[in-house]
């Protein structure tokens, strides 16, 4: 009887120990391998394949540098780490399809939306802007939102945000508003001056950061999070005939966010919340989906929008311009390692297919350039012969040879000039090609959207909570910055800078109020 009530609990508790690493497939991938494989998987080697013996893996009273275990892991060691990104350095990312729903090749001739049921292998990568690698994912910022699409025409990157909007619209602000986020040079700590200075000094900004600032600035995990391409891209069909497009991803899962006293709370306790969601959910086959929409306009509903359609400190009214299905992306398959394939996953603006140009504004063209050498910088000049970033469904041919690895097969023997008379690769020819349109863009102006934002798409409480996150983030920073801040604020609505200014009066009251107690 004892016997029988032994075995039922031993068999509970190993039940109760099988459930658990199902249902958490993050926090137990090890135990999950383990249970995968009937022992040791292999006999270790050196990097170059020799087998190593038990007795070299001891170093004690031992001749170091005979030692190849030792040299090998030791050398290696203090090079495992690579440069991390400038921004977007904590992510996280996952595999899946893009799968077209609605016809689309009236306006565009890529292939990757020729018919509808076709099936794209993708790549996506998520993260917060501003923190470090470690850093929680919880904190109060804009996500990149990255879709590689892996096509038969080689590689197309839409490198997006969760807000429909960025920051600003002449590129060259770019390092300031980098620099103006990061740490102070001096104390290396977040500085309210430096971002508050920035964003007051460059008004249009605040377009944005009324999102961040807002209930959206902190999403409840990448599932629940949109994205939104951004830029307003040209389309090419079949016939030569132009259109230009915004990409929209709604998540099928539901719009979800967190409080910032929520999110506190969540990033003291497991400040990876964000990437455990998305790799737990995706172990235990609740693949989450994006709903990928386009709006559309035509040559003629660029010229006579009366505003730029192209710059991407503003939106596309809906109402004017509203959303057209296109598919839906899926992803199902976790990274099998993260270095390999999330932090060496390489996005570009400047990877595009025949049928998408492109857009004509200057902050895509800028980041043509930022992203390629940011890629050069961090992974080599041979990034994309790193499988992660492989154009798999097309067959590379190029001149460029040599240089760090990897190289693959450094294009064997073929002639490494252009042109050349020994039957090298040569171009396609394109009677029709169709050229990327030129744009004159004007200051950036962004007050009327701004301003229709707080009124017409937030509610009272979120209205209340905005307030509330503002006066968290610009309190701390000097006088003069609060005060030139509450006047772009009543530009913008002369309720909310009513709202900053009484916030910013009783915060001064309560801590004069606490300099006094303090002297007493």
């Amino acid at each position: 009887m004892e016997l029988s009530l032994l075995r039922t609990l031993l068999w509970l508790t190993m039940a109760v120990v099988t459930a658990n690493v199902h249902n958490d497939p993050a926090g137990n991938q090890i135990v999950i391998f383990k249970n995968k494989t009937s022992g040791p998987i292999a006999i270790m080697t050196t990097s170059v394949g020799a087998p190593i013996e038990e007795e070299e893996t001891v170093t004690l009273n031992k001749r170091l540098l005979f030692n190849e275990f030792f040299m090998d892991s030791m050398t290696h060691l203090v090079r495992e780490r690579i440069p991390e990104r400038l921004v977007h350095a904590n992510a996280g990312g996952a595999f899946g399809y893009f799968e077209v729903t609605h016809d689309v090749t009236d306006i565009c001739k890529a292939k990757l939306f020729s018919k509808v049921g076709k099936r794209t292998p993708v790549a996506a990568r998520f993260s917060p802007v501003v923190i470090e690698r470690g850093g929680t994912d919880t904190s109060r910022d804009a996500r990149g939102f990255a879709i590689k699409f892996y096509t038969e025409d080689g590689n197309f990157d839409i490198v997006g945000f969760n807000t429909p909007m960025y920051v600003y619209k002449d590129p060259i602000l770019f390092p300031t508003f980098v620099r103006a986020q990061k740490r102070n040079p001096a104390t290396n700590l977040r500085d309210p001056n430096m971002l508050w200075d920035f964003l007051t000094l460059r008004p249009e900004s605040l377009h944005m950061f009324l999102l961040v600032f807002s209930d959206r600035g902190i999403p409840d995990g990448y599932r629940h999070m949109p994205g939104f391409g951004i830029h307003t891209y040209q389309v090419v069909n079949e016939h030569g005939e132009k259109y230009f497009i915004r990409f929209h991803f709604r998540p099928d899962q539901g719009l979800k966010t967190l409080t910032s006293e929520k999110a506190r709370k969540i990033g003291g306790i497991d400040p990876d919340y964000n990437t455990r969601d998305l790799y737990t959910a995706i172990g235990n086959g609740n693949f989450p989906s994006w709903t990928a929409s386009i709006q559309v306009l035509t040559l003629n509903d660029v010229k006579n929008a009366g505003f730029d359609v192209f710059d991407v400190t503003k939106v596309l009214p809906l109402d004017k311009y509203p959303l057209r299905l296109l598919g839906r992306f899926v992803l199902n398959k976790n990274p099998i390692n993260y270095f390999a394939e999330i932090e060496q996953l390489a996005f570009s603006p400047a990877n595009l297919v025949p049928g998408i140009l492109g857009a004509p504004d200057k902050v895509f063209e800028a980041r043509r350039l930022a992203y390629r050498d940011s890629q050069y910088y961090r992974l080599g000049s041979n990034f994309n012969n790193i499988p992660v970033n492989c154009p798999f469904q097309k067959k590379t041919f190029t001149y460029n040879r040599d240089g760090e690895p990897p190289v693959k097969d450094n294009m064997r023997d073929i002639p490494n000039y252009y042109p050349n008379s020994f039957n090298g690769p040569v171009p396609y020819k394109d009677e029709d090609a169709v050229q990327l349109i030129e744009i004159y863009q004007d200051k950036a102006n962004n007050f009327e959207q701004s301003r229709e934002l707080y009124i017409n798409e937030m509610s009272p409480d979120e209205r209340k909570r905005l307030v509330e996150n503002i006066l968290y983030g610009l309190g701390p920073a000097t006088k003069f910055i609060q005060e030139r801040a509450v006047k772009i604020f009543q530009l913008i609505h002369p309720d909310l800078g009513e709202r900053i200014w009484k916030g910013l009066q009783a915060n001064k009251t309560s801590y004069d109020s606490l300099q006094v107690s303090h002297c007493d």
